[in-house]
């Protein structure tokens, strides 16, 4: 079941998800729920981040070039 949500945007963002819209054939909802996903999983990744990096620093890793190297 979908639910509606109303979110309040500012002219110029309204008018840039108007006009990408027209110009994509995509439905403004598409684009709005495409977005919202995709910044729901920064955000999760981002708190997974942060709980891990404890860990990560304590053997060693302290950059994305550390893991990467112990990936490789």
């Amino acid at each position: 079941m979908n639910s509606v949500i109303t979110v309040r945007l500012d002219k110029s963002l309204q008018k840039r998800l108007e006009s990408i819209s027209k110009n994509t054939g995509v439905s403004r909802s598409d684009i709005i729920r495409d977005a919202l996903k995709r910044q729901l999983s920064i955000l999760a990744f981002e708190k997974h981040r942060e709980m891990a990096m404890p860990f990560a620093e304590a053997h060693g890793f302290l950059t994305d070039e550390d893991v990467f190297k112990e990936v490789s």
